[in-house]
């Protein structure tokens, strides 16, 4: 099947610079799951959480329709990629005791995966959509991330990202809710790192194709101002609002 593509023409970009998920995200994933002998993420990317599941969860399966995203995973022992779809992954039924999707489920298909969900969820699993929105630096830089993201950039944003803004509160979710606790990624990184990450957007590659590279060269010029010593780093949060259910 076709699947929304927003990443595959920027992959190493977005392996490079993309941040990792916290222990505490997967601690939170194995303890509310019935078991851990298999976790199925969906939309994996380039693994930015799949070697971390593999701490808590006996194997691993991970998934992405995209080939480009896939050739820059991590391999780790206890995982096992796939090149498929969130909505056919061509895993047996009643397999899996703990599905993911961590920043990827508002491209899905969602009534096809919800009945995917519930065809490979063991009775009981855990089904986890994880989500973030912009960082946090410190409040200047933060207007200026803003500013960028919401106004600069908002004729460029796929209509999906309207459920990324709200935490995934509208998306559809026909699961008996779990609670979580309140979980952050956070990172320390330079000025490199943070324009590295800006440019994985979707929203910034489609402003790039349409030929608007004004916006984000001049995005990036304000920003290094406010950020001062181009080597220095910071530190950096994304608060994830997580979206959990049980079959």
């Amino acid at each position: 099947m076709t699947f929304k593509d927003h990443f595959s023409g920027h992959a190493p970009a977005y392996a490079a610079f993309r941040p990792r998920y916290p222990p505490a995200l997967v601690d939170a994933l194995a303890e509310a799951s019935p078991a851990t002998d298999h976790v199925l993420e969906v939309g994996c990317g380039s693994g930015q959480l799949s070697v971390l599941l593999g701490t808590r969860f006996s194997h691993v399966t991970a998934t992405d329709p995209s080939a480009e995203q896939l050739a820059r995973a991590e391999p780790a022992e206890r995982i096992e990629y796939r090149c498929a779809p969130a909505e056919q992954t061509g895993l047996p039924d009643s397999s899996v005791d703990c599905l993911v999707a961590a920043q990827a489920a508002h491209w899905f298909d969602h009534a096809r995966f919800h009945a995917e969900c519930r065809r490979v969820g063991r009775p009981g699993a855990l089904v986890a959509l994880v989500t973030y929105g912009l960082l946090f630096v410190r409040p200047d830089l933060d207007a200026l991330l803003t500013r960028f993201a919401l106004e600069d950039l908002a004729d460029f944003w796929p209509p999906e990202r309207r459920f990324v803004d709200d935490g995934y509160a509208s998306l559809p979710f026909p699961f008996a809710p779990v609670s979580f606790p309140s979980v952050s990624m956070r990172a320390q990184w330079d000025l490199d790192g943070v324009l590295g990450y800006v440019r994985t957007w979707s929203a910034v590659q489609a402003a790039v194709r349409e030929g608007r590279h004004e916006l984000v060269d001049t995005f990036a010029e304000t920003f290094s101002r406010a950020w001062g010593d181009r080597s220095m780093a910071r530190e950096l949060e994304w608060p994830l609002s997580i979206r959990a259910g049980r079959l």
